[in-house]
């Protein structure tokens, strides 16, 4: 008796797209930029600098094809030092998110602390603790601002 190559594979449903949640989108790009945020710290530490790049398309002018080449990308970091400390503003877009009733940075200390405060902020995005301050909208004009007038 012969078994077909078919019914040796795990054959399973077909499992949702989670990417068409505008939640985990927002979660996700958060992610990204805390890896950015991330790799600023360690080069700081480092005392080396870093740039980030992204791809571009361009055209050739003397042979007409395109190219995809590497252009430098600005990526501003979410730290700062003031009086001697290191603070951290975890942002959505520009804003910075607010953390606590109107507090918005975290106090790191020593700018070898930025590192473990940048994972730990990655562990509560993943755990879904800043869900609540993605989903509030902050944009003038929309329900949420002319329900509260």
């Amino acid at each position: 008796m012969t078994t077909s190559l078919l019914s040796s594979l795990k054959v399973t449903a077909r499992p949702e797209d989670g990417s068409k949640n505008p939640l985990v989108q927002r979660r996700e790009k958060l992610l990204t930029k805390l890896g950015q945020q991330k790799i600023l710290a360690l080069a700081l530490i480092e005392n080396e600098p870093h740039t980030f790049y992204r791809e571009k398309w361009v055209k050739d002018d003397e042979t007409g094809e395109k190219k995809k080449i590497k252009v430098a990308k600005k990526v501003s970091p979410w730290f700062y030092k003031r009086n001697n400390c290191y603070y951290l503003e975890v942002r959505n877009g520009n804003k910075p998110l607010e953390l606590q009733k109107g507090m918005h940075a975290i106090e790191v200390g020593e700018e070898e602390k930025l590192v473990d405060t940048i994972e730990t902020i990655i562990e509560a995005v993943v755990a879904g603790e800043v869900d609540t301050l993605l989903t509030k909208s902050n944009k003038p004009g929309t329900k949420n601002e002319k329900s509260k007038k």
